[in-house]
């Protein structure tokens, strides 16, 4: 029952964000049947479609996983946009560095650079919140500046193709990378990728440490009560550092896949975050507050939410309506989704309470029967 409820106050959640959307397709003239359909087949309505949509669902999976690390430790990792960037900066590094490398090779490099980028990226907030008590919220927002910044200064410099100085173009993005980095196709004429299993299997890695090992055990720990898994031993300022590493690690990973898994085959920007990121560092947030905080229900939550971006470009096309809907409606979805959380724990205790009462008046039933 308590998993039922867990799952179905989302959905509903999920539903009254769709008739806000509705709404907003009125006043935009739109026929909301007509616009839902054309989300629904731009994102699912073929084989193709299916593939754009895991494709984009895959930084997001990661991206999400990372972040229930992070929150089963009570730490909140705001930080994703920048993660990204550092990981994919530093797996791009490492393919301009040994282009010639076999791909059995290179590729398993460049994804490894990305876990060690995004990592050394979330550590940074994480030992600046458990050494200095500096907020890990402020901490993690500051640096997803810091890393835009650094990624305009890179590609703008020591990282820019060089036909661009020559050109006088100067368009901030690398030359084309070694393609032994680059991802597998997995299904022929479609952008169905490699990364894309790597993202579930990264997730699935996820849930096997919080729920399977030793560290997820004191993380999870951590996360309940910190003074009391401090005095059972637990080193919680490691623990703390430790959580928000390896969300940024999985996030990180996120930005090697976007890197190696593009068609350019290059890293490119507008200058902005969002124009490397796609906004997967906040939309992955919003696919594991949908998904419960758990790693495995972060699957086919971002992949949902993968499928409502996608789904918007068509949606713009077939009835000339902004894709920035998709932006709203993420948003609208949020606000539902985290006060949806309050009515979970309500009904979550409401139904504790009832079952212990239920297990009171058993006992003392057959107390009465024993004592008769």
């Amino acid at each position: 029952m308590h998993r039922l409820v867990s799952a179905a106050v989302p959905l509903m959640a999920a539903l009254a964000a769709f008739a806000c959307a509705a709404v907003i397709l009125v006043a935009l003239g739109a026929s909301p049947v007509d616009g839902f359909r054309a989300i629904f087949s731009g994102a699912f309505g073929s084989v193709d479609r299916l593939s754009v949509t895991a494709v984009r669902a895959a930084p997001l999976i990661l991206v999400g996983a990372g972040i229930s690390i992070s929150f089963r430790a009570s730490v909140i990792n705001i930080g994703g946009e920048g993660q990204i960037i550092a990981g994919a900066l530093l797996s791009t590094v490492v393919a301009l560095a040994f282009p010639d490398l076999p791909r059995p090779v290179l590729l398993p490099m460049v994804l490894v650079a990305g876990l060690v980028g995004g990592g050394i990226w979330g550590a940074i907030p994480g030992a600046l919140k458990a050494y200095a008590s500096v907020n890990e919220i402020l901490s993690t927002i500051m640096l997803n500046i810091v890393a835009v910044q650094f990624m305009n200064f890179m590609l703008r410099s020591p990282l820019i193709d060089p036909l661009e100085i020559e050109r006088g173009t100067r368009i901030p993005q690398t030359e084309r990378l070694s393609d032994n980095a680059a991802l597998p196709t997995l299904i022929g004429g479609t952008r169905l990728h490699l990364g894309v299993v790597v993202a579930i299997v990264a997730a699935i890695g996820a849930y096997v440490l919080l729920w399977r090992t030793p560290l997820g055990f004191r993380l999870r720990a951590v996360g309940h009560s910190p003074d009391a898994a401090r005095a059972a031993g637990i080193p919680v300022k490691r623990s703390i550092v430790t959580a928000l590493a390896l969300s940024g690690s999985l996030a990180g990973l996120a930005g090697a896949i976007l890197v190696f898994g593009s068609e350019g085959q290059r890293m490119v920007t507008d200058g902005s975050a969002a124009g490397f990121t796609g906004s997967a560092g906040f939309n992955g947030i919003v696919a594991a507050l949908f998904g419960g905080l758990h790693p495995l229900w972060t699957i086919p939550s971002a992949y949902v939410f993968g499928g409502l971006i996608t789904g918007a470009n068509h949606l713009q096309r077939v009835l000339q309506v902004p894709a920035a809907l998709a932006v709203t409606l993420n948003g609208i979805v949020v606000m539902f989704v985290v006060s949806s959380s309050n009515v979970r724990e309500r009904m979550s205790s409401l139904l504790q309470a009832r079952s212990e009462f239920r297990e009171s008046e058993s006992t003392i039933a057959s107390e009465e029967v024993v004592s008769s």
